[in-house]
């Protein structure tokens, strides 16, 4: 099986299909269970301070990537859904940050683009 996103979107498709869930996958939907999903991965760096973030246990390691999939995935259907090009849209915003944040001014801070 390929690695790809596209691959990824059929396989999920074909997942829901075999269950008949996509009664269930609006895009509401869909947008709200990622955030649900979101929540859950950054429930596992709650007061963590940043080193700690950085050093993660192999098992606490696996609990995140298990977290950073179902973002991934909810994400994947939904753009499925609105019939989005998701590896398009990264980079289009890829490059619309590159505009706003050019290396000469941003280069070892992290202030937003507006900010002096």
């Amino acid at each position: 099986m390929s690695d790809s996103l596209e691959q990824l979107r059929q396989d999920l498709a074909q997942f829901a299909a075999d269950r008949d869930w996509g009664q269930f996958h609006s895009p509401k939907n869909l947008a709200s269970a990622l955030i649900v999903e979101a929540g859950e991965l950054l429930e596992h760096f709650q007061w963590m301070n940043e080193h700690a973030s950085r050093q993660l246990s192999a098992e606490k390691r696996n609990a995140v990537g298990e977290e950073m999939a179902d973002v991934l995935l909810y994400l994947v259907q939904l753009s499925a859904s609105l019939d989005i090009d998701l590896v398009s849209a990264a980079r289009a915003k890829l490059a619309a940050n590159a505009l706003k944040y050019p290396v000469e001014r941003s280069r070892g801070h992290s202030r937003k683009y507006n900010e002096p």
